[in-house]
């Protein structure tokens, strides 16, 4: 059970106009992917920038790039989802569900040349699909260099995660680029893979988990999406009492008030209206979990706000961003 509603349908100029003022904000952060496999975008103030060669919404770094191109049926769906000691927020970036489809392939596939790449340098680099299955994101990585390019071609055909197929134990070594394509646009990541017992790096990465890759899901069950959308990207306004990394920092009032003003226009009504005490009564449309979840919000952004201290639970925040 899911909330039935986002409020008014945006034209098409007020999204662009959200997705424009968070594009020029260094301290939002972007994630594209599906439950299981993400791929994060994120900038220092000081970072040297880039437009695009082209008429996409982003732009690119030494690190990585963001590429949008939203069509009408984008729809921001912004919320809070509460844990013990904290909360989460975001706004996802949905499609209707008949129109976020992608290739779904289910085996690594060479795509050619990627000629939508977001640097032009890189429009001569193959392409291949990692055949991850995934709905509504092709999760693929990018490499100009002969020895990859030939390991990735070896493993084309095959499951990536096949035990005789090649790629796999030469993945991390190759580092190519990871390059996340949704009907709305893309998310690429230069960094080298971290190696195992490696955190990833601080700016651009991906995370790609086999064992949520098998729950089949587009987003976390603590998400609430409504009925008939798809998230196939996120945008992550600075939070009020998380940086970047999210590591603890004092509450900044002036950081929850601008997430608010993004939940009245872009959230549930139904879950705000719970969220305020506003009705005793569950709406049929809003699930028992993300009504309990809007209340724990609501009561922790009260402490907050009180300046009182809020002492996180180990453990209770993992596993919320997988969205």
């Amino acid at each position: 059970m899911q909330p039935a509603s986002t409020g008014r349908a945006p034209a098409p100029s007020e999204v662009e106009t959200l997705l424009r003022g968070a594009l020029a904000d260094a301290g939002t952060a972007w994630s594209l992917g599906s439950f299981g496999a993400i791929a994060e975008f994120m900038r220092d103030d000081d970072e040297p920038v880039r437009a695009l060669p082209d008429t996409r919404m982003g732009l690119a770094t030494a690190r990585g790039a963001i590429a949008l191109a939203p069509g009408p049926d984008l729809r921001p769906v912004a919320y809070e989802t509460g844990f013990s000691g904290g909360y989460n927020h975001a706004v996802a970036l949905c499609l209707p569900e008949g129109a976020c489809a992608m290739a779904q392939r289910m085996v690594v596939t060479e795509l050619g040349p990627d000629r939508e790449a977001a640097r032009e340098e890189d429009r001569e680099a193959v392409l291949f699909d990692l055949g991850l299955g995934l709905r509504a994101v092709d999760a693929c990585v990018r490499t100009a260099d002969p020895e990859a390019v030939a390991c990735l071609r070896a493993g084309a055909g095959k499951p990536l995660f096949a035990m005789d197929n090649p790629i796999g134990p030469r993945l991390v070594a190759m580092s190519p680029h990871r390059v996340f394509c949704a009907r709305i646009g893309r998310i690429e990541v230069y960094a080298p893979i971290p190696g195992p017992g490696e955190m990833s790096p601080e700016g651009p990465h991906t995370h790609v988990l086999p064992k949520l890759l098998r729950a089949g899901r587009t987003h976390a069950a603590t998400t609430p999406i409504p009925d008939g959308f798809v998230p196939c990207a996120g945008m992550h306004p600075p939070h009020p009492y998380k940086d970047g990394m999210g590591r603890r920092i004092a509450f900044d009032p002036a950081r929850h008030a601008a997430f608010q003003t993004l939940l009245e226009r872009w959230g549930d009504p139904d879950l705000l209206a719970i969220k305020r005490g506003e009705t005793e009564t569950l709406p049929a449309t809003v699930s028992p979990k993300h009504a309990q979840s809007a209340r724990r919000v609501a009561e922790l952004q009260a402490r907050f706000l009180r300046g009182e201290a809020v002492e996180p639970v180990a453990g209770d925040e993992d596993g919320d961003e997988q969205a």
